[in-house]
């Protein structure tokens, strides 16, 4: 069991998402940087269990068994009883042990994996948290102090630690690959190029279903209006204003306006860790580019390079 002691700004409980049901307008969910939830998993021995995720700054939690903990993602710092502790790195525990995350340096949300995974009921086949839908999680809610996290457990594992070449930087400015489509012929010549060629700033309005950004008008060629069609991962919605708004996981399933790019998803994580005031760059790839990029970026995951900590 862990317990909330302060639970942090905005934590949540997410596994690998809730799939199947954006017919039913319920999105999937999950972590918004796949790629720092699968490691931190993988450094206490799990597959794809559920863990946290710590937006702007950490909860500070209290264990009450012996367990191993990993941090990952955005830059927080981390401290066990006090005393500082490195992130990326497999962590072991002893009942009574205070774990803390303070606020970001770089970077917007880490996460929090605990040996065996957080046992929180599976709904819809998660155990994510999906928030304006007060569904999955811990009572479909962010954390609150005094909450009590049964934790499944398990065997500890060895001590390892992400190779420094490995863990991701969170500059101030990302280049976002997209594929244009699937109503880019809706924007001017000069509208997809001015899309293409400035920087986007990330507002404060940005949450888990959108990311809100401000730039250069991207303009169209005749209204912003369609028929409603579904939205995927990714769509880079442009309303009239002509400023872009990227949908996240926690989207919703169908939208009327005309959507100028998708981002690819090797990519979603660099947009999840942004933060307001900072900067995206788009770079058009071609559907085959963008395969190709997929499966480096499995292969990376696939072959982690971590190191035993002595």
């Amino acid at each position: 069991m862990m317990v909330v002691l302060e639970p942090g700004p905005q934590t949540t409980v997410q596994d690998s998402g809730r799939f199947g049901n954006l017919r039913l307008g319920i999105p999937p969910s999950g972590p918004m940087d796949r790629f720092a939830f699968t490691v931190a998993n993988r450094l206490v021995g799990n597959t794809e269990a559920a863990a946290l995720e710590c937006t702007i700054a950490g909860p500070t939690l209290e264990v009450e068994a012996a367990c191993a903990v990993a941090v990952t993602g955005a830059a927080m710092p981390v401290r066990i009883n006090g005393v500082e502790a490195p992130p990326w790195t497999t962590l072991p525990l002893k009942p009574g042990d205070v774990l803390k995350l303070g606020t970001a340096r770089a970077g917007l949300r880490s996460y929090i994996a605990v040996c065996g995974g957080i046992d929180v009921p599976r709904v819809l086949g998660s155990r994510s948290t999906y928030l304006r839908g007060k569904l999955g999680g811990f009572a479909g809610r962010a954390l609150q102090k005094g909450d009590r996290l049964p934790i499944v457990g398990g065997a500890m594992p060895r001590q390892w630690r992400l190779a420094r070449h490995a863990v991701p930087a969170y500059p101030s400015e990302v280049a976002i690959r997209v594929v244009l489509g699937p109503q880019h012929e809706r924007f001017t010549a000069e509208g997809i190029a001015t899309f293409l060629s400035t920087p986007y700033t990330m507002l404060p309005q940005s949450d888990r279903m959108g990311a809100r950004l401000r730039g250069q008008r991207i303009a169209h060629v005749s209204g912003h209006d369609i028929v409603s069609d579904g939205i995927a991962l990714g769509s880079v919605q442009v309303p009239g204003d002509g400023q872009p708004i990227i949908l996240m996981l926690d989207r919703q399933s169908t939208g009327g306006y005309t959507k100028a790019a998708t981002v690819c998803s090797f990519d979603i994580w660099r947009v999840g860790q942004l933060r307001p005031g900072q900067s995206i760059r788009f770079q058009a790839v071609s559907i085959d580019e963008a395969h190709r990029m997929l499966r480096e970026s499995g292969r990376l995951l696939e072959q982690l390079p971590m190191e035993e900590v002595e």
